[in-house]
């Protein structure tokens, strides 16, 4: 009894107590540095903001301290008070809405001609065989190579500049749906096909069920490459946009809105690519529940 109590006494030692959870904190430490290792939620926030306030804080150190003259480089405060003037005196909303509706345009017709073109592509290998080799040849070849032949064939107007976005998104989609639906596993559909279903069938209740998570992220990703394009397609004869606003600026060499038009695309493109992120999670939990 007098062992067993000596025993308990110096287990519950708050040196050893405190080691101990040293110990886990060490543990949990070390867990979250492995490879595709979790963290806490807060920490993850945390991290992320650090991230943005060290960013700042270089910034700051660069302009305020006069490292870098202010035609290159203004100050944090310089940048809001170029943003407050471009939406009170410019009308930059306007051109914001412009950019918006030239961005989805563009990328909701590439996504309607070439969501299905992938699908069958990456399903029957004779459509794949035909469409392969022009649309890879195409994707290869630089959208802004394009505005030339597209401004002597349809003018300079809103079809030109949605043309664009539609050219430097439509021809990567298809290939990357294609690949997604083509890693669909064999063993589902010979389940399939085993089970009596018909190869429409197999499409529709094996391949599309098992691709359509994937091919939404690829989807998301495509919005991306929508957002950089948008700049190539307003920098050329355009009056209006966050492009031709950035041209301007350029002009006249008012840096604060050069940059406050790249942050303005920068932070349009994040806040499309979260709610569709979210809009993916809720029609797909199953996928993403892990």
């Amino acid at each position: 009894m007098e062992k067993a109590a000596k025993t308990e006494e110096i287990v519950n030692h708050p040196a050893i107590l405190s080691k101990q959870k040293l110990g886990s904190g060490t543990r949990k430490s070390r867990n979250w540095l492995q490879p595709q290792a979790a963290i806490p939620h807060r920490l993850y926030v945390g991290i992320s903001i650090s991230s943005i306030v060290l960013l700042f804080a270089v910034w700051s150190l660069l302009t305020y301290t006069g490292m870098v003259d202010p035609l290159f480089l203004p100050t944090p405060v310089e940048i809001v008070h170029s943003g407050i003037t471009l939406f009170t005196e410019y009308g930059f909303i306007n051109d914001i809405g412009i950019t918006i509706y030239r961005v989805l345009a563009g990328f909701l017709i590439a996504v309607v001609i070439g969501l299905p073109l992938g699908i069958l592509m990456g399903t029957f290998k004779v459509v794949e065989a035909f469409f392969e080799p022009m649309i890879s040849a195409i994707r290869y070849m630089p959208a802004s190579a394009f505005i030339p032949l597209f401004i002597l064939w349809i003018g300079v107007g809103e079809l030109e500049k949605i043309t664009i976005i539609f050219v430097g998104s439509f021809f990567s989609l298809v290939l990357m749906v294609a690949v997604e639906v083509g890693n669909v596993r064999r063993e589902l559909l010979e389940a399939a096909y085993t089970l009596g279903r018909s190869k429409l069938g197999v499409l529709r209740s094996v391949i599309l069920p098992a691709s359509l998570p994937g091919i939404m992220e690829i989807l998301r990703l495509i919005l991306g490459w929508a957002w950089s394009y948008i700049i190539v397609a307003e920098l050329v004869a355009s009056a209006s946009g966050i492009g031709s606003l950035i041209l301007e600026s350029q002009r006249m060499l008012k840096t604060g809105n050069i940059i406050f038009g790249i942050a303005t695309i920068g932070v349009l493109g994040l806040l499309s690519d979260i709610i569709l992120k979210i809009c993916i999670k809720k029609a797909f939990p199953w996928h993403y529940g892990r």
